[in-house]
């Protein structure tokens, strides 16, 4: 299994921006599927953003046209890109990455969006 940590969380006002940064110990390109995922107080996690090993996107409903998943030029690194934030995105955003079974998590970054 990888360790994933990831970054860039924190408070925005409604309508900002953030862009959030998993970053593996290892190389997560290709051979893994790395996904998005957030949970609000008191809800399950859900899934918002998930990239699969060809490159091809998934974006929930809630957060399409507004969110953008990619892989960064680093070998190691996945980004969700998140605008026109609303108050809804707050959560506790995970990154998964999954690899013939194996599945690894990260410990999750806040995001926090004020009205």
């Amino acid at each position: 299994q990888v360790q994933l940590v990831e970054s860039g969380g924190g408070l925005v006002q409604a309508g900002g921006s953030l862009k959030l940064s998993c970053v593996a110990s290892a190389s997560i390109s290709d051979m893994y599927a790395v996904a998005w995922y957030r949970q609000a107080p008191g809800s399950g996690r859900d899934l918002v953003a998930r990239i699969a090993e060809s490159g091809s996107t998934y974006t929930a409903d809630s957060v399409k046209g507004r969110f953008t998943i990619s892989r960064g030029m680093a070998k190691n690194t996945v980004y969700l890109q998140m605008n026109n934030l609303k108050p809804e995105d707050t959560a506790v955003y995970y990154c998964e990455a999954s690899h013939y079974g194996d599945i690894s998590w990260g410990q999750g970054t806040q995001v926090t969006v004020s009205s």
